[in-house]
């Protein structure tokens, strides 16, 4: 399956870009039954719940284009989810990664 493959490859380019950044990777992949975050990092004292989106070629529109308010909604309650379940009493924001082409090219977006 080349869809699943493309994207644990660009969660895992995304994942390597932030630990670049100095973000430490908490979690990938997180699911339940009702929600699922791509990746969950922390900087300093803040977690970001990172959405990837990955597009093969530009003539698909950007990543980001993705991001609608419908899965700003579901980004919105998984990461509330997320920190009922794990008990986070922290500051925690919503972000995106673009990534692109073959050679997988992260844009990261820290606030969304």
């Amino acid at each position: 399956m080349k869809h699943n493959e493309d994207g644990r490859n660009a969660e895992e380019a995304v994942s390597l870009h932030l630990k670049k950044c100095g973000y430490k990777i908490i979690d990938r992949n997180w699911k339940t039954k009702s929600c699922e975050v791509d990746i969950v990092a922390q900087k300093n004292e803040c977690v970001y719940f990172v959405e990837v989106k990955y597009r093969s070629t530009a003539s698909q529109g950007s990543g980001f284009d993705y991001i609608t308010p419908s899965k700003l909604r579901q980004m919105e309650y998984a990461a509330r989810y997320w920190v009922e379940t794990t008990k986070y009493g922290g500051e925690y924001v919503l972000s995106a990664a673009e990534v692109s082409g073959p050679n997988f090219i992260v844009e990261f977006l820290e606030e969304i």
